[in-house]
């Protein structure tokens, strides 16, 4: 979605600018008088503020054009770690053909270093004759082959884990619980299986506002969205409170703290105006307590905090005294993280949210990374449970859960 203002002397002006820049389907969000202050009003007259927004992502069909597409769709950057709502059905099926696609390019890889080893004996075998080994001997040989392509497919794994960034040390500890778990002369698909399903069981199932065990509770849920200066909390919390409205048909309220940082109350009042839902300003952490009794006609309310560092002792406390208007029965919370940021900073900020509350952990900015080894880096050192992921700056598209088995067979090797 894309979200501008245009400033002229009429309203009819800055409504023509607004179709000219964004085309005829653009929609006018808000319409605000904009009178000069000081001595300028004396010289300068008013002028007409319009914000106007239009969706990148839906197709437009018009009699001139006979039905095609007004403009080309550029390719999106789309996760291949989200989860696909439509696909649960057939998740069942899928992992046997994701584990056989798996199998089959470490198979590949081992044959391939085990026809050199062999190559390199054979040429050594016939400058020497040797006698015809016994059948103690073949048995021997036959199990000390299976080991080798069992540690073998065990390195090209570690490999794999850590060209995606894996902790070494959180490598280490699978790789250890796998040996004890399985013989030295396992075959590959156990090898594999076991490494997948390990990871699975790592990363957990994302615990999301949508929840099955959350549905069964009854009363507003207040959602809290925590996190550093510009990792993406407002965004974030706008294409959350689109699918809650558009797709599950929730009643929705904004709440924002962040009275810091310049124009964010108009961000998400501009988000707010989109969704025709209400907007609440909190100015002190204790005004949150007095407004929750308008708040519980609602069935969630998300409320946006100041982006602040970790560092900022006075900030934090705000937030901790914020969190505090509401009992715990009542509330989520969500740490937002920005995924392209670096393990060390990321398991500090971790650290200092983990002495304000619980949390479950949202992962954003993925199109700006490679790498997904970070998510269950963080899943293992900060024992919370993973939600959503983000990327890009659609409204409300560019938002999935996280998915463990694309996860795993990511980070195993596998393309999906």
């Amino acid at each position: 979605m894309i979200i501008k203002k245009y400033l002229a002397k009429t309203e009819t002006q800055a409504i023509e600018m607004a179709k000219e820049d964004l085309g005829k389907n653009a929609v006018v969000m808000n319409i605000k008088k904009i009178s000069p202050k000081g001595f300028a009003k004396l010289f300068m007259k008013a002028k007409v503020e319009v914000t106007a927004a239009i969706d990148e992502n839906i197709e437009y069909h018009t009699p001139e054009n006979g039905g095609e597409k007004d403009k080309e769709e550029a390719p999106r950057f789309v996760p291949d770690i989200v989860a696909d709502e439509k696909a649960e059905s057939e998740k069942a099926a899928s992992i046997e053909e994701k584990l056989n696609s798996l199998q089959k390019m470490l198979e590949k890889q081992i044959s391939e270093k085990e026809e050199v080893t062999l190559s390199a004996e054979k040429d050594s075998s016939e400058e020497e004759k040797q006698p015809q080994p016994s059948k103690q001997e073949e048995k021997e040989e036959t199990v000390s082959k299976e080991e080798y392509k069992a540690r073998a497919c065990k390195d090209l794994i570690r490999k794999q884990m850590q060209q995606s960034e894996v902790d070494e040390e959180q490598i280490d500890a699978i790789m250890q619980e796998i040996e004890a778990s399985l013989p030295k002369d396992a075959a590959l698909d156990q090898i594999l299986a076991a490494m997948y399903q390990k990871i699975i069981l790592m990363l957990g199932q994302p615990y999301t506002l949508e929840s099955k065990e959350k549905e069964e509770k009854k009363g507003t849920k207040y959602v809290f969205f925590l996190g550093s200066t510009g990792v993406g909390k407002t965004t974030t919390i706008a294409k959350l409170a689109s699918k809650l409205k558009l797709d599950k048909n929730k009643k929705v309220v904004l709440a924002t703290a962040d009275t810091y940082r310049i124009a964010a109350v108009e961000q998400l009042k501009t988000y707010a105006n989109i969704l025709s839902i209400p907007l609440k300003v909190i100015y002190s952490p204790e005004e949150l307590g007095e407004m929750k009794d308008q708040m519980d006609s609602y069935d969630f309310c998300l409320i946006d905090t100041a982006g602040c560092s970790h560092k900022n002792k006075e900030q934090l406390k705000d937030i901790k005294k914020l969190l505090e208007q509401i009992p715990i029965a009542d509330r989520e919370v969500y740490l937002v993280l920005n995924a392209a940021t670096k393990y060390r900073d990321l398991k500090e900020i971790a650290d200092v949210y983990k002495e304000l509350t619980d949390y479950s952990i949202i992962f954003t900015k993925l199109d700006e990374t490679s790498s997904s080894g970070i998510m269950l880096n963080m899943r293992l050192y900060t024992k919370r449970p993973l939600s959503y992921v983000t990327w890009g700056q659609n409204v409300p598209d560019d938002i999935g859960k996280v998915d463990a088995q694309k996860i795993a067979k990511k980070l195993l090797g596998g393309k999906l």
